[in-house]
């Protein structure tokens, strides 16, 4: 067994052990007749609070507290403990009124979306290493960029040397929007090749009636057309898990609002009762 997996494993057997003190800690309180709903509202407010906590260490990689991917193994199961904890704290029955409700509902966002972050970041790099080098997301366009001057010199090339409308024409019909920015989004997200697939057929079906100097040409433009769709293939895998931080975080830090306010409305209440 590999470290990897044997730390997984020791992370897996640790995670259930506190949600097994979680669940006995909650029973030996309601047994003795103690107010839970305090203990477990206050452990499950600091658990959030660590886990948006998360988002700043990132950015202070000049902090020399633990390895980052050290923290990414206590966020993922600080996020999965907070389920367990959020169902003792609500007594397993669905809350009342207009703001528990709300609330429920927007840990329920954080905690989804976070599971669905999860999955997102164990399936796209699998998927990034298939097609292509890794590129920085930020960097792609400026390698389109200069892909379509590639493309675009190798078309004056060839009329040019040919005098022959062939190949101009080809890449006005065909190429000149592809080679523009980032294209097929949603088809890159199911993994089609198929535009990919057509743009190549096409190609080969030209090069049948190209003289040898228009070959040449369309082979280093397939060449790029082959290293273009790779980068929209990158650009579409990348823009959803900076989506999806666009999405999770500013759920987490509302949680962190709406649980705040949750906490002064729960003390009020208490001191108006006593």
């Amino acid at each position: 067994m590999t470290s990897i997996k044997r730390r997984r494993w020791r992370n897996i057997r640790i995670f259930l052990l506190l949600c097994i003190l979680v669940l006995a800690v909650h029973f030996v309180l309601n047994v003795s007749m103690y107010p839970s709903a305090w203990l477990s509202g206050w452990v499950l407010l600091a658990l959030i609070l660590g886990l948006a906590s998360y988002n700043a260490r990132k950015k202070l990689t000049f902090i020399p507290l633990a390895r980052s991917s050290t923290w990414l193994q206590i966020h993922i199961y600080a996020g999965l403990l907070t389920l367990p904890l959020f169902l003792v704290h609500i007594e397993y029955r669905p809350p009342n009124g207009v703001f528990e409700v709300s609330l429920a509902l927007l840990y329920l966002s954080v905690f989804l979306s976070g599971v669905f972050g999860l999955i997102l970041t164990r399936v796209i790099p699998q998927r990034l290493t298939t097609r292509g080098s890794e590129v920085i997301f930020e960097r792609i366009p400026v390698y389109i960029n200069k892909l379509r001057t590639e493309v675009e010199s190798y078309v004056l090339e060839s009329v040019s040397e040919t005098d022959t409308t062939a190949v101009p024409r080809f890449y006005l019909n065909r190429l000149q929007a592809f080679f523009e920015r980032p294209r097929h989004f949603w088809l890159h997200l199911v993994h089609s090749n198929r535009p990919r697939q057509a743009l190549l057929t096409d190609i080969k079906a030209l090069g049948r009636y190209l003289n040898k100097a228009e070959q040449e040409r369309m082979l280093l433009i397939e060449d790029r057309v082959r290293t273009k769709d790779d980068l929209d293939y990158q650009y579409s895998m990348q823009v959803v898990l900076k989506l999806w931080l666009f999405v999770h975080v500013p759920l987490t830090y509302s949680l962190l609002i709406f649980a705040a306010f949750h906490v002064l409305l729960v003390h009020a209440f208490a001191g108006a009762i006593r």
